[in-house]
């Protein structure tokens, strides 16, 4: 996302130095080891895996005995010794890739303790480079100094975790790694800084310069498309029939997809070619209606994009993908005038839930009067509106019940805010890409999930290619970008 100042080189090394410190902080009071960064008792009766090593026998619900540990260890050590080379290392990882498939859930929690205690950084290394660093500031060595403290925090996990990449499976091996850790992260503190080196490995390895984009079409491998099948998560793909109407000539399939992962999309976007911006999904995903005269499309809309591999998150290429699909638009169609999303707003009703008070005394009186009379109610309560959502079915646009809906949810998308950005993780995803709250459709999803989403509501973010970095700026002093017609809608 591109913000209103730039950070100068020194204050960007700075910040990774505190991050790195502060999360090697975390795991190191976790184990009850002191730290100039503050220090805490490990959890009573829990043993460190440095006790452990040194111990005979296995105490209370420890999953592996003291010598399966050592054993566990010396082999995870002759993997990432600094003395083998990488193609070395990566044979040997092999053997421990087989135990971890087979092993129980506790099993590999002893195994990432011993990832976490047995390969941590060298904090007081760390701690003198960056003062090192913060000494030359200004001076000759400055460059220096900035390459030794970047050195200093490459932890020994690193070098592990990188031979284990160098197998044919190993990369699906991390990825599946960090798939199972990312859950347990809340209550198993000490994970923070392991799950940091994946992360950072991952935005490296699966930068957009190492990624290919491919079109899939109904003729691509039936593996493949198992796997759109599979990894679909905004409207499900009820049938392969359902699937070949997403693939049919008036549409359009891109994904992006490494080279250590051939056969994996790693996110993927659904794409309708039409003559305008679409208001309802079903059209999109009714499977009797006949494909569109490509020729006469204007408009590209985007109403599914499916990231597929959890371990890749917080690895963002969502922004790199919708771009590059646009360029891709753009060659085979360079009448396309209008590219945007018809997107589901899956946090608006958990929020209208516990902001419809708020909502229900910000809004137009007259409306709120239309809603009794439509209820046959003299003064109607927010308790009253929020019954008549129930049936979202019975109302139509113009009804009171959906004109105040429409602005609550106007409000949510336009005007709410957590930490600096938009509350909604579609809305955070679109309008961290330059997008722009367009417009708001009424019935726009009256499947099940659609309504227990936000009431049947959807929303069309707008990617004007001339306006992105505009929207993005906006976006960055906390002003959400939106349409005229959102702004006079969150105002009603």
């Amino acid at each position: 996302m591109t913000t209103a100042t730039e950070t100068s080189p020194a204050t960007a090394v700075d910040s990774a130095a505190n991050n790195w410190l502060q999360k090697s902080a975390a795991w190191l009071r976790s184990v009850g080891i002191p730290t100039e960064l503050g220090s805490s008792s490990a959890a009573e009766g829990e043993r460190s895996t440095t006790e452990r090593l040194k111990a005979t026998l296995r105490r209370g619900n420890e999953a592996l005995s003291p010598r399966e540990l050592r054993r566990l260890l010396a082999d995870l050590q002759a993997v990432g010794a600094s003395e083998v080379s990488d193609a070395e290392g990566g044979r040997l990882a092999e053997p421990v890739m087989q135990w971890y498939a087979a092993a129980q859930p506790e099993q590999r929690l002893d195994c990432w303790r011993l990832l976490c205690e047995q390969f941590m950084p060298d904090v007081t290394k760390i701690g003198q480079a960056r003062q090192r660093y913060e000494d030359a500031i200004g001076t000759a060595s400055m460059a220096a100094a900035e390459r030794h403290l970047r050195k200093a925090l490459q932890t020994p996990r690193m070098r592990l975790f990188q031979r284990f990449a160098v197998p044919a499976q190993g990369m699906r091996f991390l990825l599946d790694l960090r798939a199972q850790m990312l859950p347990q992260l809340k209550s198993q503190e000490w994970l923070v800084a392991v799950d940091a080196d994946l992360e950072y490995l991952f935005s490296t390895w699966f930068d957009i310069a190492f990624l290919e984009l491919r079109s899939l079409s109904w003729d691509s491998p039936a593996s493949l498309l198992e796997k759109l099948i599979k990894y679909e998560a905004v409207h499900d793909i009820r049938s392969w029939t359902d699937l070949k109407n997403r693939l049919d000539s008036d549409r359009r399939c891109y994904g992006f997809f490494h080279p250590r992962l051939p056969n994996e999309p790693l996110i993927f976007v659904e794409v309708a070619l039409v003559d305008k911006m679409s208001d309802s999904i079903a059209p999109l995903l009714d499977e009797a209606a006949a494909a569109a005269d490509v020729n006469k499309a204007s408009t590209a809309i985007f109403y599914s994009i499916s990231n597929t591999q959890t371990g890749l998150r917080g690895v963002s290429f969502g922004d790199s993908l919708i771009k590059t699909v646009v360029e891709q638009l753009l060659q085979e169609f360079p009448k396309l005038r209008q590219f945007a999303t018809l997107s589901p707003i899956p946090g608006f009703r958990s929020w209208l839930g516990k902001n419809a008070g708020e909502v229900w005394e910000g809004a137009d009186k007259r409306l709120r009067a239309e809603l009794g009379k439509a209820l046959d109610k003299a003064e109607p309560t927010v308790d009253d509106w929020m019954a008549a959502l129930e049936q979202p079915g019975q109302w139509q646009a113009g009804d009171a019940a959906a004109k105040l809906l429409l602005h609550a949810a106007a409000r949510y998308l336009g005007k709410s805010l957590v930490k600096d950005k938009p509350v909604d993780p579609v809305a955070r995803f679109h309008l961290g890409n330059g997008s722009r709250v367009e417009r708001l459709n009424w019935a726009g999803d009256t499947s099940a999930k659609g309504i227990k989403q936000s009431y049947g509501l959807m929303v069309n973010y707008l990617y004007d290619l001339k306006r992105l970095d505009k929207h993005r700026n906006a976006l960055a002093q906390g002003k959400i970008p939106v349409s005229s017609g959102i702004e006079a809608l969150a105002k009603v």
